[in-house]
Parts: structure tokens; C-alpha cells; sequence
């Protein structure tokens, strides 16, 4: 029982003591209680810390017990500090901790949010990657680099107009889950009906090169913009699909998912969410362009080629829907669903909103026009947009030179897109946390910074010739190098810069 309530470590009841510990008789009970009250009054004159010890290792047992147990008790303290082990553990488990934020700094609670929203923006850029890639195959090498602007100045601006009219009266219409399957959907459904239908009849439906020349009053030899519009009119199901393809790209990450990522991700939360979304969504090229290379181009020809790309994004399509619901259902259950994001570690319970007046096209583009924050992320927007078009187009020219063939040129293009997915995540790994370090001004400089330096050793080895086929595959390299560094920086740094700017100022 002594030993019991002395240690305080044991149940009387359950834990015996120590063999190697001799009982105290009831006879030695009373000597005992006289040698403490004696050993009491000499610690009077000691310090507190030494009583302590000699009282507590003093109830062990007998002498012997005491002065063994006292010498162990003072050579293990001298041999480890004080909390030692409970300090080396904390100081492991802080490190890692530290580590897990700096590398992944999603909160457990978070987990399930992030990779719901993440996985739509997964299939989003797969669907995107296979689809770019498959319009530039068909538009450049049916028709020539060169109609790229074309179709970009008078098909996919009149269309990107049309859509964004049509989407705003939707806006008004719909709720948005609606909305989104309502804007989703078509795009994915036009894809499988192009592959089904359009394509394999292109031979009945399209006008030929030389019935077009002659309605234009052209000759076979003329160059120019009439001779780039009559391979349009007969191509006209390729550029279709291009246009299409390239609304696609700019609804699906613009409205599609940055649009529903600022409604429920919170502020706090778009700051550790929005690079990592960018890190997932860089394996999808990955993905894409070796899905291209390694199975559609080795398709017999372009046709069942094209069946093989479009399973595949059609899959992309079916699955974005199904984590957009997913995701709702989440949302739904933890934070109030859209608009519900929720701060960091805080809980919030569901509120009843107002809803906010929406705002006409007009009246959107007056909102846009009177902010100068705005104004200045579209001018970067832009100038984005002009410069890459102007090193592009020339790029996707020589590449088609070197590989003629659709097939040749579709590989090619596959290989590019791994190297630009595998890129760009090693530096969003490498360099996430560059914008959150040295500020939003980083981010929006480093690609146009890029793009400049670039430039020149480019345009310089186009300048030289390309006549031979070195100075050819010389030109290909370095245009290849200047596109993949300035896309690289783009998808890593410039995109989510922008889209985390949007959220703050919203």
C-alpha cells in the first residue's frame, strides 16, 4: 500500500510491488515515521528542488533502496536534460509539419474539397489538351498555319461574342448548377457528333479547294488571304471544329471551373488551393500528349485516329460532371453549398443569402470599363494573347514543314504537351511559393520576361533561312524551346496570378 500511494503509478488493488523491493514491517513503521520527520527538519535549511528529490525518491524503500535509487535518480538527470524525449519528438513532429505546409499545405479537413474541385480541373485541362491539339493537326495541315489568325479574327472572336450574349441570358435564367451542366454539356455532345458524323462525311458536305478557287476568281498559285479563305471554305468542317475547340478552351477554365472554384474555395483557402489546382491540372498534358503518342497516332490514319482521341475526351466530359455533382454534394453538407466557402478551421453553419442582382452584358462590360484593377489584368490578358499568337503561328508553320503528315505532326504535338504539363509542375513545385514570397508583381512579370528573352535567339534562327533541312530542324528547336518555356510560365505563374487577383478583388 506504501509503495502504492508513494509512487502514485500503480493500483493497490491490482499492481503488487516490486519483488527487489523489501516490504517495511509494522514494527520499522515507527522508526521510519521519526528518521522523516528528522530528515524533514535538516532539509528545512536545503533548497526546495533538493527536498523534493530526497523526499520523493525517499519513500521508495529502505536505505539501500533510497541511496541506489538516488544515485540513479541524479546520474540519469545529469545524462539527459529535462524533457528531452518529449522535446525531440515535438521538434520531429514540427519539422515534418513544416514540410507538409510548405509542400502540400491542405488541411485534413480539406482534403476531400481539394480533390473533388482539384479533379474537375484535372479533366478539364484533358479534354482542352486533346482537343487543341487535335484542331491545330487538322487546321494546319489541311489549310496552313497562316489561317490560324484568320479563324481566330473571324470565327472564334464573332463566336466567343455570341456565346458570352447567350451565356449572360442564361445567367439570368438558370440557377447555377444548371448553368453549368447547360454550358458544359454542348460542347462535349458537338465533339462525339463531329467524330460520329461531320468528319466521316466531309467528302459529300465540303465544297472542293478547286470549285471554291474558281467561285473566288483565284488561281491554284495565289498566296494571300483570298487563297487562305478558299482553304477555309474547303475545309470549312476543320475550322469548324477549331472554333469550337478554342471556345471550349477559354469557357471550360475561365466560366467552367474558375468560376465555380471562386464561388465556393474562400480567400484564405484560394491561397494555398490555387497553385496546387495549377500543379494537378499540369499532369493532365502529361496525360493527354501520351495518350496522342503512344495510342491515337498509331492509328491506321487520321480518321480512327480521331475516334481514339474522341473517347477519350468524351470520358473528360462525363467525368467533369460527375465531380462537379460530387462536389456540390460536398459543399452542400459542410459550408452551404455555393458561396458557402468557409474560412480556415472555422465551421459555419448554413445562412440564407440575398441574392445578387445579376448584371446585364452592358452593364458588365460598364463594371469592367470603370475598374482600373480590372482594366489592367485585361491589358495583361491581351498582350499575352497577341504575343503568344505572333510566335505561335510562326512555330506551328516550320513544324508542319518538318512533319507534313498528320499523324507525324499530331505525335509531335502529343510529345510537346507531356513536356509542357511536365514542366510546368516542376515549376510550380519548384517555385509556388515565389509569388506568395515576392508578391503578385513576380508572377505577372515572369512570363512576359521570358517571352522577351526568348524571342531573340528565335526570330534570329528564322531570319538565318530555312531552306536546308538544319537550319529547318535549328529553327524547330529553338521556336520549341520559346513556346514551351512561355507556356510553361503561363499555366504556372501567370494564370493562377491572375485568377487568385480576381478572387481578391471579388
Amino acid at each position: 500500500m506504501l509503495f502504492a500511494s508513494a509512487t502514485g503509478n500503480h493500483n493497490a488493488n491490482t499492481s503488487p510491488p516490486p519483488a527487489n523491493i523489501p516490504m517495511i514491517s509494522t514494527n520499522n513503521k515507527s522508526c521510519m515515521m521519526r528518521r522523516t520527520r528528522s530528515q524533514s527538519r535538516r532539509d528545512s535549511s536545503r533548497s526546495p528542488d533538493s527536498v523534493a528529490s530526497a523526499n520523493v525518491v525517499g519513500r521508495g524503500g529502505d536505505g539501500g533502496t533510497i541511496m541506489g535509487a538516488k544515485s540513479v535518480f541524479q546520474t540519469a538527470s545529469k545524462a539527459l536534460p529535462p524533457n528531452t524525449v518529449s522535446s525531440t519528438a515535438s521538434g520531429s513532429v514540427s519539422k515534418a509539419s513544416r514540410l507538409r505546409t510548405v509542400l502540400f499545405p491542405i488541411q485534413n479537413d480539406e482534403m476531400k474539397k481539394f480533390l473533388l474541385i482539384g479533379s474537375i480541373k484535372f479533366f478539364v485541362i484533358l479534354a482542352l489538351t486533346l482537343t487543341r491539339d487535335n484542331k491545330d493537326t487538322m487546321v494546319v495541315t489541311e489549310c496552313g498555319a497562316e489561317a490560324i489568325a484568320f479563324l481566330k479574327i473571324y470565327g472564334v472572336l464573332p463566336s466567343a461574342t455570341l456565346f458570352i450574349a447567350l451565356y449572360s441570358k442564361m445567367a439570368t435564367i438558370f440557377d447555377k448548377k444548371t448553368l453549368f451542366y447547360a454550358t458544359c454539356i454542348p460542347f462535349f455532345a458537338f465533339f462525339f457528333l463531329f467524330d460520329a458524323i461531320i468528319y466521316p462525311n466531309r467528302n459529300v458536305i465540303q465544297p472542293s479547294l478547286e470549285s471554291v478557287q474558281r467561285v473566288m476568281r483565284i488561281t491554284a498559285d495565289s498566296s494571300g488571304a483570298m487563297s487562305i479563305f478558299a482553304k477555309l471554305f474547303a475545309n470549312w468542317t476543320s475550322a469548324l471544329f477549331y472554333i469550337v475547340a478554342e471556345v471550349y478552351s477559354s469557357v471550360s477554365v475561365g466560366i467552367l471551373f474558375w468560376q465555380y472554384a471562386n464561388d465556393v474555395v474562400s480567400v484564405s483557402q484560394a491561397k494555398r488551393f490555387y497553385p496546387l489546382f495549377a500543379q494537378m491540372s499540369g499532369l493532365a498534358p502529361i496525360v493527354a500528349g501520351q495518350y496522342v503518342v503512344r495510342y491515337a497516332s498509331r492509328a491506321n490514319d487520321f480518321e480512327e485516329s480521331l475516334h481514339r482521341l474522341t473517347w477519350m475526351v468524351s470520358f473528360s466530359g462525363v467525368m467533369i460532371c460527375l465531380f462537379y455533382k460530387w462536389s456540390n454534394e460536398y459543399n452542400d453538407q459542410t459550408s452551404g453549398g455555393l458561396n458557402g466557402g468557409i474560412e480556415d478551421g472555422v465551421k459555419e453553419t448554413k445562412v440564407v443569402k440575398k441574392k445578387k442582382a445579376k448584371m446585364s452584358m452592358r452593364d458588365s462590360a460598364k463594371f469592367l470599363a470603370s475598374s482600373e484593377y480590372l482594366r489592367l489584368i485585361a491589358a495583361l490578358v491581351v498582350g499575352y494573347g497577341l504575343s503568344i499568337n505572333f510566335t505561335d503561328i510562326m512555330w506551328k508553320s516550320i513544324v508542319k514543314r518538318q512533319y507534313p503528315d498528320p499523324l507525324d505532326y499530331q505525335r509531335f504535338m502529343g510529345n510537346f504537351s507531356s513536356v509542357v504539363g511536365l514542366s510546368t509542375c516542376i515549376v510550380i513545385f519548384l517555385g509556388v511559393h515565389a509569388i506568395r514570397i515576392l508578391g503578385w508583381r513576380m508572377g505577372a512579370l515572369a512570363t512576359p520576361a521570358v517571352m522577351a528573352i526568348l524571342a531573340f535567339p528565335y526570330f534570329s534562327s528564322i531570319l538565318v533561312g530555312l531552306d536546308s533541312p538544319g537550319s529547318l530542324r535549328i529553327a524547330v528547336i529553338f521556336g520549341t524551346i520559346q513556346c514551351l518555356l512561355s507556356k510553361t510560365a503561363k499555366y504556372a505563374l501567370f494564370d493562377p496570378d491572375n485568377s487568385n487577383g480576381l478572387h481578391s478583388f471579388g
